[in-house]
């Protein structure tokens, strides 16, 4: 009885570690993401909407096209269907019943 009881600890424990680790990095690429398209909506409004020399209007059109395979990958990454390897994780651990 004293075996079960542990196992279930084990199986309540390790989902509780994943659920907490999930949402620190839903958060963390949340925010990474926002900073992205933060600094993108910045650079538009650096050329469209400010007084900048010759040398420096290139500059920011560099960035600009830089950022936009940047702004790709992070729209790719919220919005491609993809195998999540922590989603399969809580599904073993919740089929299975024993830890990693």
């Amino acid at each position: 009885m004293e075996i079960d009881d542990e196992v279930k600890q084990i199986k309540v424990t390790g989902s509780k570690a994943i659920e907490v680790r999930k949402k620190m990095n839903f958060w963390a690429r949340f925010a990474l993401s926002g900073t992205i398209l933060g600094t993108f909506i910045f650079l538009i409004w650096l050329l469209f909407f400010t007084e900048l020399k010759a040398d420096s209007r290139d500059l920011v059109n560099i960035l600009i096209g830089a950022y936009v395979a940047v702004l790709a990958k992070s729209t790719d990454y919220w919005f491609k269907d993809k195998d999540d390897p922590e989603h399969k994780e809580s599904e073993t651990l919740n089929t299975n019943g024993t830890s990693l």
